[in-house]
């Protein structure tokens, strides 16, 4: 009897033995493919645009805001001129100015210790240094903007960064209160703008770049509510706490609150492992998101820079590419023509923007009615700024949206100038002044959604960090506008938002297109845009 014992080829015995090279597979008979999405891609199909995850992580990281306000708005409290009481039986007169008056017929209302400009006699003459270290903090901020901005894009990431600027910051803030003297204030005022100058700038970025494309535009304009809820917070406690030596610790002991309380609880941004090389880390906090939102995210799915998920390609070097961290700086913002004159209109905007913002929220000390009344209702008149924005964003797009709010800005601070400080027309300005910061508020608030969706993720916050900058040196600016007095300030701004209105006539609208990663991402993109 023969026995037929089949013959088998090499290679019908090596293929059940050895997965195919390109390992599109994963397990069974029923392999799926592996699918490799950008971020935006998974977080629409898999993850969930903007669950609970995405909620509790936005809530948490911008109090960061909050605290900005608080370090950038102590200064209209701590260094403001208190009102001054006549002596009895002197010949000082009530209506008179103070630098008329001879010394010890009249005292500071609430004691020397009310404020700087007591404690240090900043008056008269030496009325300039109060302008002068309100813009050095300023100036600290410019430098710290891009310092940290570069820093959050590299090697500290987006968390990292906050961490220390949140820490720097109430080590600075606490060590101003115990200033003997008015060279000491001021240098401890430029390092707290130092470290002030990434809170901002790292809380939004970190909190809105887990956010789905469709979502990310109300995210991001809701960012600057925790920004106003903070002064109208700053106002409540500088009310309790008088002194500008305790307004500075009761403004300080928060953001190490938050350090030690929030930051824990809140996740590195995933957009940034990935262009580090770390996808991984990067999977992981994308299952997360999945998970906390009640979401599937298969096991075949990985995330890939935007470069990558559109190139395709094999396996091997998918992996070897997702593993190289890609690196940028401003200078390559620079370099590439798209992303070039983006650069250097949003600086400019930024700039006029920002001297309108905090000339008109530092220019309640000229009003001459309740300071504390004014914070809070210029801060409250911010909120439905917002709001209003941040309906129409996705409606109108973010081009028609900026140039509008900048001139109903503009337009209502040039009627300020022209009105009086006395009687009537003193409540009419203030009312203008009101309507300018709720013109420029939802400006300033969308300005960062805009700038953030213009430039991709390798470079995101130091281009952010170079709009701060230019919003800072804005910045450095209103407070030498606000000494001025009387109606010219208010010209000022209005003359600033009619130009920021007519400079974002050149931008791009970002409405719907998607967030690269890359500056090659961005470019191809753009281009299939336009074919």
């Amino acid at each position: 009897m023969t026995i037929n014992i089949p013959t088998s080829s090499p290679d019908d015995l090596r293929s059940p033995l050895i997965l195919p090279d390109d390992k599109t597979h994963v397990a069974g008979n029923h392999e799926a493919p592996i699918e490799r999405l950008c971020i935006d891609d998974m977080l629409r199909k898999y993850c969930g645009e903007f669950g609970y995850w995405q909620f509790k992580h936005f809530v948490l990281t911008c109090i960061g805001w909050a605290l900005e306000a608080f370090h950038t708005m102590v200064m209209i409290f701590a260094d403001r001129q208190p009102d001054w009481i006549c002596e009895p039986d002197s010949d000082c007169v009530s209506a008179a100015d103070v630098c008329g008056l001879q010394p010890g017929t009249w005292w500071w209302d609430g004691g020397s210790g009310i404020s700087t400009v007591a404690e240090w006699g900043l008056i008269c003459g030496q009325k300039y240094k109060v302008g002068l270290v309100q813009a050095l903090f300023f100036g600290g901020c410019m430098i710290g903007a891009g310092v940290f901005g570069h820093l959050s894009d590299s090697k500290l990431g987006r968390k990292g960064s906050l961490t220390v600027v949140c820490i720097l910051n109430a080590i600075f803030g606490l060590l101003t209160s115990l200033s003997p003297n008015y060279l000491t204030y001021v240098i401890l005022r430029f390092l707290t703008g130092f470290s002030t100058g990434g809170v901002g700038l790292c809380a939004f970025v970190l909190a809105t770049e887990p956010v789905g494309p469709s979502k990310r535009g109300m995210a991001g304009m809701s960012t600057f509510y925790f920004f106003s809820g903070g002064i109208a917070i700053l106002a409540g406690i500088a009310y309790i706490f008088r002194t500008w030596r305790a307004l500075y610790i009761a403004s300080s002991i928060p953001s190490l609150l938050f350090v030690f309380l929030i930051l824990p609880l809140i996740s590195e941004s995933p957009r940034w492992y990935l262009i580090r090389g770390l996808p991984d880390e990067a999977m992981s906090v994308m299952r997360s998101i999945a998970v906390t939102n009640g979401r599937f995210l298969p096991e075949n799915v990985y995330v890939s820079r935007d470069e990558d998920a559109n190139h395709g390609g094999d396996q091997k070097s998918n992996e070897l590419r997702s593993c190289e961290a890609v690196s940028g700086s401003v200078f390559d913002a620079l370099k590439s023509p798209v992303t070039r004159i983006r650069l250097i209109l949003v600086v400019g905007i930024n700039f006029t923007c920002s001297v309108v913002y905090y000339g008109l929220s530092l220019n309640v000390v000229n009003l001459e009615t309740n300071l504390y009344m004014n914070v809070v209702v210029n801060a409250v008149a911010e909120m439905p700024a917002f709001l209003f924005t941040a309906i129409l964003i996705d409606k109108f797009g973010r081009k028609p949206l900026g140039v509008g709010t900048q001139w109903f800005s503009g337009i209502f601070c040039v009627a300020g100038s022209f009105l009086g400080g006395k009687g009537a027309c003193k409540v009419v300005r203030m009312v203008c002044g009101v309507l300018g910061i709720f013109g420029m508020a939802g400006t300033y608030n969308l300005l960062f959604i805009y700038a953030m969706e213009l430039f991709p993720t390798v470079v995101r916050n130091a281009a952010l960090g170079c709009a701060t900058q230019a919003a800072q040196f804005g910045a450095i600016l209103a407070p030498f506008v606000v000494v001025m007095g009387g109606g010219l300030p208010f010209m000022v701004f209005g003359v600033c938002g009619v130009v920021g209105g007519f400079l974002t006539f050149y931008l791009p609208e970002t409405l719907n297109k998607p967030l690269y990663d890359t500056m090659n991402g961005m470019v191809e993109g753009e281009n299939e845009i336009l074919a």
